[in-house]
């Protein structure tokens, strides 16, 4: 099954985490998924840059992991493809912590026989993401040479992301 469009997730609400008095086993989520995001920190990190970049989110929204993953990478191709392995620094500066959870409803013949509906509506978790407020930094980028194709990155890096950024050279 495909995953849920990214307007389900991205408004930032208050988290709801029930907190059960009764049945204390019920007061968290079983099963959190890892984040896809494999790396935060990609290219050379042990030289000293001369120039840092910020890619820095304009509105309060929900990131999705596989949302972040799907811009480091895209970031991190044109860096290294015209920058080499060691010609700069990417760094991802946010962490998917907020456990998204789904209520899955049947559908198709027979679902109200097996369909609890709203009872018991808790969602099972099915992925995670990042809270970001409005002017915080999402990614950072150091590097010597090549402001264009910096830029470039995080302007490829910024369309993968559900809100919109500014970029600060």
């Amino acid at each position: 099954m495909a995953i849920r469009p990214a307007k389900c997730y991205r408004k930032l609400e208050r988290p709801y985490t029930r907190q059960s008095r009764r049945k204390p086993r019920k007061g968290y989520v079983k099963g959190v998924p890892h984040p896809k995001i494999v790396k935060f920190e990609t290219g050379n990190s042990k030289k000293d840059f001369s120039s840092k970049a910020l890619l820095i989110a304009e509105d309060g929204v929900q990131i999705r992991h596989n949302a972040l993953e799907a811009s480091r990478i895209a970031a991190n191709k044109v860096l290294n493809d015209s920058l080499g392995d060691d010609g700069y620094f990417l760094k991802v500066l946010i962490y998917p912590h907020h456990v998204m959870r789904e209520n899955p409803l049947a559908t198709g013949a027979g679902a109200d026989r097996y369909q609890t509906g709203m009872r018991l509506s808790f969602g099972n978790p099915i992925g995670l993401a990042a809270r970001v407020k409005p002017g915080q930094k999402v990614m950072e980028i150091r590097f010597d040479r090549g402001i264009k194709t910096v830029k470039k990155a995080l302007r490829i890096a910024s369309s993968k992301l559900p809100v919109k950024c500014k970029i600060e050279a």
